[in-house]
């Protein structure tokens, strides 16, 4: 069957409900789930059995034609294997739908590959190990892309391939509306289980019609967004959002709630290093302290959603920093707190919201010194830690909240540098521009300053053709 292919100016969206599926819905559930686990695990073993087998052989003087054939991991060749084996290894695949069996061996497929991109160079960032395989009590979930999956007119319910119509907590009237009128596309389902509560989401393809909201002020408004610890963000209003803390607001609660899953007879004992039943007691315990993690992250993710759907209405232009969160991680005082606060989250939320609503999403450089700036006469501070929490400017005499003054220096960074913005990007429907550091005022030696010209490039003028290619669209 050919797959569907949504039209060039939709865009992708999902959307989430809570499933209040019955007793036996929950064991279908559960036994997708499973199929899911136990086709990634089962594959994952028979790849490295077959590939200790041929390093042995190998040992051995064996020539390459006649080792052990190798077992390939792309999807359509562990699909062609599943097949072939099935009916012996899981004699009960029939009571479950193939779509979960796939799920398992596209996620094997996935996880080899970044494991195999990573050795070869192909791909960027930490190391990526050999597959591990899934544990019987973590998060279970299946994805359908094939057979029954849709909204009920009712908007009370969905309806999945082998699971029949589920009843879900809260309407689904936003989707059934858009696939009733012709403006959405499911294309695919994705059943998950966290904190003991299924929810399914839906991939969807969307017509948006792009547009400013009717309450959004007048247009050319820019705001730079300094995203911090202390508070959520600080913007160049002057705005101070405050930061909910989800974490550090559990965290007493967590910490009685690990006390006493702790106590109690739980899957391993590392006294006698091997695995034993676990305790009713110990998984009521152990259930406590994942509903706390899962409103911990609830609470998060709903504080960034409100500030970035705000922002993306009410401005025309948005500036954010290109932060890298993975090295101030490293920083054991403020780990737990950037946690907490997940300012990545920003520019990613960002990233979708300024297209649905025509704005235009400006990343400014990692080492732009947007904090040792002075927003008022631009000159650059060659030292400043993280204690002054207010930004004295010695030139100018400027004394102002180092986080605001921060997110001035980023709306001034777009207002100052003339975009030329190729195609659709020119009416302002959701581009996504990366500016060119500018060289500050005064030559600092610290980190964020601006580094020094090539030798090649040195004492050429730069062109507006220049400034147009440090742009990425």
């Amino acid at each position: 069957m050919k797959r569907y292919e949504p039209p060039a100016d939709w865009s992708i969206q999902a959307y989430k409900f809570a499933l209040d599926p019955s007793d036996a819905q929950v064991l279908g559930l559960r036994r997708n789930t499973g199929a899911a686990r136990f086709a990634y695990n089962h594959m994952l073993r028979r790849i490295s059995a077959v590939q200790a087998q041929r390093a042995a052989e190998a040992s051995y003087g064996v020539p390459e034609a006649d080792l052990t054939p190798w077992q390939g991991w792309s999807l359509p060749d562990l699909r062609r294997t599943w097949n072939e084996i099935k009916q012996w290894v899981a004699p009960w695949w029939a009571a479950c739908s193939k779509e979960a069996f796939n799920t398992g061996l596209a996620n094997l497929s996935a996880a080899l590959g970044n494991w195999h991109a990573w050795r070869t160079g192909t791909r960027k960032g930490r190391r990526m190990g050999w597959p591990r395989p899934k544990r019987k009590h973590a998060r279970r979930s299946a994805r359908f892309t094939t057979g029954a999956i849709r909204v009920d007119p009712g908007y009370r319910h969905v309806v999945l391939p082998r699971l029949g119509r589920i009843r879900t907590h809260e309407s689904t009237r936003k989707l059934a509306r858009r696939v009733q009128a012709g403006t959405a596309q499911i294309l695919s389902a994705t059943v998950s289980e966290t904190a003991g509560r299924w929810c399914c989401s839906f991939q969807v393809a969307v017509q948006r019609t792009l547009g400013r909201p009717t309450h959004a002020p007048e247009a050319g408004r820019v705001v730079g967004v300094d995203a911090g610890v202390k508070h959520l963000a600080v913007l160049s209003t002057g705005e101070l959002v405050p930061n909910p803390k989800p974490f550090n607001a559990a965290l007493q609660k967590l910490g009685k709630a690990q006390r006493r899953a702790a106590q109690r007879i739980g899957p391993y004992d590392p006294k006698a290093r091997r695995k034993r039943t676990t305790s009713n007691r110990w998984q009521r315990a152990q259930a406590t302290v994942t509903r706390l993690h899962a409103t911990v992250a609830t609470v998060r993710a709903d504080s960034w959603h409100q500030l970035t759907t705000r922002l993306a209405q009410q401005f025309d232009t948005v500036v954010a920093e290109d932060l890298h969160v993975a090295g101030m991680l490293r920083n054991r005082t403020l780990a737990r707190s950037l946690t907490d606060a997940a300012p990545a989250t920003l520019r990613r939320h960002l990233g979708c919201k300024t297209r649905w609503y025509s704005s235009i999403l400006h990343v400014a450089d990692r080492w732009y010194p947007s904090s040792k700036t002075c927003s008022a006469c631009k000159t650059v501070k060659l030292k400043l830690s993280l204690a002054e929490r207010t930004y004295h400017c010695t030139t100018c005499g400027l004394s102002l909240d180092r986080d605001v003054n921060a997110a001035r220096n980023l709306a001034d960074l777009v207002r100052h540098v003339d975009l030329e913005l190729p195609g659709d990007a020119t009416t302002g429907r959701g581009a996504y521009g990366r500016p060119v550091r500018p060289a500050p005022a005064g030559r600092a030696a610290g980190r964020e300053t601006s580094r020094p010209a090539h030798p090649v490039n040195a004492g050429r003028q730069r062109t507006a053709a220049d400034r147009e290619s440090h742009f990425t669209h």
